[in-house]
């Protein structure tokens, strides 16, 4: 949450700080700020609201320098307004920060601090820092990088920061917990919370860690610990195009990236599933046969890619596993020994609550793998060893490609494990793994013109439903779950989702003439049992939206509507099916007239608890 970009270098900095903060807006935010120096003097701009509120003021008074500081905020401590808008100032307007965030001490050291003089124009807990720094810049006697190492050993909680002075050419930036990102150019250095607000500058990259400082000059960097000791970061070329973070003539983000599906899932998948051998190499160095229980933890969408993980573990490596929402994980005593591996699931890999659960697990001695997304996060820095799903950047709010990305990894840990574990017979084993390297061929065929065509059909038939219920078994019960968050997510309609053999345990009762029910209904074993289920909510007048299999006419004759996915493998076929799910959750947004992109009350990465 919040979006950093940070600019030294010889262009106008306005410039550069509104560009990083525009690729930076999926974040969520209600406010925006920049503080750009020019000579002597940093002048602060700074509007409630959209970032197209800031930029037609900056638009009609620029702000000339060349070094900046830029910010949206998300609040948390104080209302979104131009106030509690971030930057942050000291009472003489010399130093100026910007802070991601929450410092959890924030309310005894604002009273110290008021006891002292200090005179606070916000509401913010991000602004005890700027006081704090400016009274430890007199005592050092005007050392900025010092008095923001001095100040942030006061402060208890999770920060990016940026600080900058009237005095200084530079610009000090430290990160604990708070994503943060530096860019290398010729003459120039860039800083941001996430790669693509960089990207149309240079590719050239370092990833700050926890507890990481470091100043910038026009020139280079310094990296130091919170101790002061100097830090080697390495430079990492990334090669994501700046094309690949813009929407590429599509609507909206998301619709962009759920046409991406098949290029992020044979980036997932290629390299590592071998249909000459059977082999699936994943260079994952934990000792498959080790692990007596698994442990899965995510949040929100990858939680429920670790649901269909579960399953496809237990079912084809025998291995007990069991699943936490990680902002409970470390709240209930988790049983945690040498021999279990704690899986964590993140696009971002900034994930609090689930960065707090993997600290946890560790704690207790689980060995820790992570499924993640973004090269560099923290969670990569922190877990044994790193599946990464190579889904690109996501933009989009409501997760596509990374979770059809995260189903795929977790299908080939499936495999991988049980043929280490000689769980998993050579004929079955050949078979599920010929039916994932399809995935590719078959999202893009889930996404023809015709079959487009026809859930924005469906979709606008039901764009006025107040309620959904998702219906779905066995290994697609995930996907039913999924499908119901989407459309929360991006329409605001209230949606459920349950196993389908629950809905006679409570949820039947909803069910009447106005209700749609979304019903998974593609080949299995189970599928019989589903579709008695969908005879029960048709006895009860509720509007059944089946998605079945390529060709079965006989069951389509049970639904009122039908969204035809292509054939695969029962075991496989929650990607596929999440297709269907993310089609008509952002069509029926679209017909609303909702924004996807920026739903509200929502952030990308959650990155305060």
């Amino acid at each position: 949450m919040c979006g950093i970009v940070g600019y030294i270098g010889t262009r106008q900095a306005q410039d550069v700080l509104i560009s990083g903060l525009s690729k930076l807006e999926y974040r969520g935010y209600d406010s925006a700020g920049v503080a750009v120096k020019d000579g002597d003097h940093i002048s602060v701009e700074k509007k409630a609201g959209k970032l197209a509120n800031l930029s037609t003021v900056l638009e009609q008074h620029p702000l000339a320098g060349t070094l900046g500081i830029g910010h949206t905020r998300w609040a948390t401590h104080g209302l979104p307004n131009d106030t509690n808008a971030h930057p942050h100032a000291s009472e003489d307007g010399r130093i100026v920060i910007i802070h991601n965030g929450i410092i959890e001490n924030y309310l005894p050291l604002k009273e110290e601090l008021m006891a002292r003089g200090h005179v606070f124009r916000s509401e913010t807990d991000s602004e005890v820092l700027v006081h704090l720094i400016e009274e430890k810049y007199e005592q050092t006697g005007g050392d900025l990088y010092e008095a923001v190492r001095l100040a942030l050993g006061d402060v208890r909680g999770a920060y990016g920061i940026v600080v900058t002075h009237a005095d200084h050419r530079e610009i000090v930036a430290a990160r604990t917990v708070s994503p943060m990102v530096m860019g290398v150019g010729q003459g120039e250095m860039f800083l941001a919370s996430d790669v693509p607000a960089l990207l149309n500058y240079t590719r050239e990259m370092v990833f700050l860690h926890d507890g990481d400082m470091v100043v910038l000059h026009d020139d280079g960097f310094k990296v130091t610990d919170l101790a002061g000791n100097p830090v080697t970061r390495q430079i990492e070329h990334i090669d994501w195009d700046a094309e690949a973070a813009e929407k590429g003539g599509y609507d909206s983000y998301m619709m962009k990236e759920i046409y991406e599906q098949p290029n992020a899932l044979t980036n997932t998948l290629i390299g590592r599933l071998h249909d000459d051998t059977g082999e699936v190499n994943l260079d994952i160095n934990l000792d498959p046969k080790s692990f007596k229980r698994i442990s899965i933890i995510a949040c929100g969408t990858a939680f429920y890619a670790g649901m269909v993980g579960e399953y496809l573990i237990e079912q084809l490596a025998r291995i007990p596993v069991d699943i936490d929402v990680a902002s409970e994980y470390r709240y209930r005593d988790p049983l945690v020994s040498e021999n279990t591996l704690a899986i964590v699931m993140s696009q971002s890999g900034e994930t609090i609550d689930t960065l707090e659960a993997l600290r946890e697990a560790k704690k207790f001695g689980a060995k820790t793998l992570g499924i993640i997304n973004a090269k560099g996060s923290s969670m990569t820095r922190e877990v044994d060893d790193t599946l990464y799903i190579h889904a690109g950047p996501e933009i989009g709010v409501a997760s596509t490609k990374a979770y059809t990305s995260m189903v795929s990894a977790m299908l080939m840990l499936a495999l991988w494990l049980g043929r280490a574990r000689g769980t998993l017979a050579e004929a079955e084993g050949r078979e599920l793994l010929h039916a994932a390297r399809e995935l590719p061929r078959l999202v893009e065929e889930s996404l023809t013109p015709e079959r487009i065509e026809n859930v924005k059909r469906i979709a606008a038939k039901y764009a006025d439903a107040k309620d959904f219920l998702f219906l779905g078994r066995g290994v697609n019960s995930p996907t039913a779950y999924e499908g119901a968050l989407k459309l929360k997510e991006i329409s605001y309609i209230h949606a459920e989702a349950y196993a389908a053999g629950e809905m006679k345990h409570g949820p039947i009762a909803l069910i009447d003439e106005n209700m749609p029910v979304v019903v998974v209904a593609t080949e299995s074993k189970l599928l019989e049992k589903t579709i008695s289920n969908v005879q029960e909510v048709r006895a009860r007048k509720g509007k059944v939206i089946a998605i079945l299999t390529d060709g079965d006419t006989e069951n389509a004759r049970h639904a009122d509507d039908v969204i035809y996915v292509p054939r695969t493998h029962e075991m496989v076929s929650p990607v596929v099916n999440a297709v269907a799910m993310q089609l008509l959750a952002i069509f029926i947004a679209d017909k609303l007239g909702k924004d996807v992109d920026k739903p509200r009350n929502l952030a990308k990465a959650v990155t305060v608890e």
